[in-house]
């Protein structure tokens, strides 16, 4: 057996090396496969702006419990010690002691509506989280189909590359014999060139569109998603009529109006307070205990209830001025709620007929794979036969691939405006 020197120890030390880079290296990229609901399942548990809404949504949470707090009583404890020296005949010191519990009885009515701006407000960051879902949801759908569509382009761009190839390399081979000319050759050359860019950029489409899912996914920057499956789906039949009244009742966006309305009536309310009598009851003990430099005790302890009732009577029309500015809130919230429920109503006809439109381009992409399919299986008999040659094969292959690509391209296309349409009536949240 051959004896290990130094030399051998080195080598096998750096290989050695080298497989554990390589290996860090390949831990660091990482590819996952993910379907579209594993997908959005992701990204409504770990998007930046989902996660920004649950905040807000907590903190809304937080603005009721505040509102509530005035509806019970409070309550003040304070102790002091103070040792007086040089004042009096004797030195002395004392020790006091206060408990004070207040109480607000009524305050113009700006507890309850300080209450109800909360609840509605708490409503309407329900609703902008749940809008801000069917946003996300579609932005994972429109991004996810990106992916399988430029992995179809891709696809195709690469077979259209190898029939352009195996094209140029023919007639390279006809050039040699004399049987093209030069510019012939050159303008094929020239074609070649520009179908691998084509391709190149194909490859990038690719890259770009996994970018996107990455973002939208919250994903490091070393992670590949690929998409798992293809373009599934089932024609649905949509009522026009039915998707327009579930969406005026139910869309997240219009919920957040509704509630916004409300919280600028409840403001105009607080501002009538302002105005109001606010009565409050006390009930406060004292305690003190005196002690000279004698030794003699001087003890006393009292309480005081109270009711305050304190009533403004002139403010300077502070008061009538924010009554106006919030009478006018309501005016401003009422016509965004009824602009925004006319663009909404918009919105779901444009991207009804959008659906409608690419249903029809569906099937005439069906018609088209259909007939070119048809074409390769008459092709496939007469190369058997020897009428048509390998590469006259292989273009009605490449005719095929270009008509499955626009059927793909019809699938991405409906399945865009279904996901439009359901984003614009307010679909079910995932």
């Amino acid at each position: 057996m051959e004896k290990i020197t130094s030399k051998h120890r080195m080598s096998l030390l750096i290989l050695a090396i080298l497989f554990f880079f390589r290996g860090f290296l390949y831990a660091e990229e990482k590819t996952v496969y993910l379907t579209l609901d594993e997908a959005i399942t992701i990204a409504l548990r770990d998007n930046a702006d989902i996660l920004l809404s649950k905040e807000q949504l907590e903190k809304a949470k937080a603005q009721i419990k505040e509102a509530k707090a005035n509806l019970y009583p409070g309550v003040v404890l304070v102790s002091s010690f103070s040792d007086t020296r040089g004042l009096f005949n004797k030195d002395r010191s004392a020790i006091s002691g206060n408990v004070s519990i207040k109480q607000l009885l009524y305050k113009g009515g700006q507890v309850i509506s300080a209450i109800k701006i909360g609840q509605y407000y708490y409503e309407a960051e329900k609703a902008a989280l749940d809008n801000k879902q069917l946003e996300i949801i579609f932005s994972v759908k429109n991004a996810y189909y990106n992916l399988l569509l430029a992995k179809h382009y891709s696809n195709l761009n690469r077979q259209i590359l190898e029939n352009s190839q195996r094209h140029f390399e023919t007639m390279e081979k006809r050039y040699a014999y004399g049987e093209v000319s030069d510019v012939a050759l050159q303008q094929m050359k020239a074609n070649l060139a520009q179908v691998k860019a084509a391709y190149e950029e194909s490859l990038n489409q690719v890259k770009t569109a996994q970018a996107a899912m990455n973002v939208l996914l919250s994903l490091k920057e070393e992670i590949t998603v690929e998409a798992v499956g293809e373009f599934n789906y089932e024609k649905r039949d949509i009522a026009l009529d039915m998707a327009l009244l579930e969406a005026l009742k139910e869309h997240p966006a219009l919920k957040q109006l509704d509630a916004q309305v409300d919280i600028a009536n409840q403001n105009v309310e607080i501002a009538k307070a302002q105005s109001r009598p606010t009565v409050l009851a006390g009930w406060d003990y004292y305690a003190s205990n005196r002690l000279s430099t004698t030794g003699i005790r001087n003890q006393n302890d009292y309480n005081v209830l109270a009711i305050t009732v304190s009533w403004p009577v002139f403010d300077g029309w502070l008061t009538k001025a924010k009554i106006e500015q919030a009478i006018a809130e309501v005016k401003k919230a009422n016509l965004t709620q009824d602009k925004t429920k006319k663009a909404l109503v918009f919105d779901i006809k444009q991207a009804y007929f959008a659906l409608q439109t690419s249903l029809n381009k569906l099937s005439s992409a069906e018609e088209e794979l259909k007939t070119y399919e048809d074409a390769l299986i008459s092709s496939e008999q007469k190369y058997r036969k020897g009428i048509i040659s390998s590469l006259d094969l292989e273009d009605a292959k490449l005719r095929v691939a270009i008509a499955r690509f626009n059927k793909a391209m019809a699938d991405y296309e409906y399945l865009v405006a279904r996901a439009k349409f359901d984003k614009a009536t307010g679909g079910r949240i995932q």
